[in-house]
């Protein structure tokens, strides 16, 4: 199947589990994203549940700015910084510098609908991995 943006255009359940290389501590994330029509792009808007180790349940959200490109889709901060371009087709792979941490993230779509990104992010302060897995609701 050839992905286009609009395949994407829809609302997805989220499962995520970050693992913090530096305290050695698993959080984990249920949730879901929008992708919904805006002015001039998408809306991305995910909410859900953060988990911390044993501790309590606590609401996280985020947003950012979705505009199609010919060969993906280039993701922006919710204040119109660019962020990255997530490529549709093959080892789609994409970077960000954000001094002084370095964030890589991987795609995968390989079982479409079904989708899965992970991050690997490393700076003096920061190691961890986040992966995130999208189904349909």
């Amino acid at each position: 199947m050839t992905l286009t943006p609009e395949n994407f255009f829809r609302r997805w359940t989220i499962e995520r589990n970050i693992f913090d290389a530096l305290t050695g501590q698993q959080v984990v994330f249920t949730g879901v994203a929008d992708i919904s029509d805006g002015t001039n792009h998408w809306l991305y808007r995910e909410t859900g549940e953060l988990r911390m180790g044993t501790g309590p349940s606590m609401t996280a959200e985020r947003c950012y700015l979705w505009r199609a490109v010919e060969d993906g889709v280039d993701v922006y901060f919710e204040d119109g910084r660019f962020f990255h371009r997530m490529a549709l087709a093959g080892a789609a792979k994409a970077a960000h510098w954000c001094d002084p941490d370095q964030y890589d993230v991987s795609y995968e779509f390989t079982d479409w609908p079904v989708w899965r990104a992970t991050w690997s992010v490393r700076g003096p302060r920061k190691n961890y991995t986040m992966k995130s897995t999208y189904k349909p609701v």
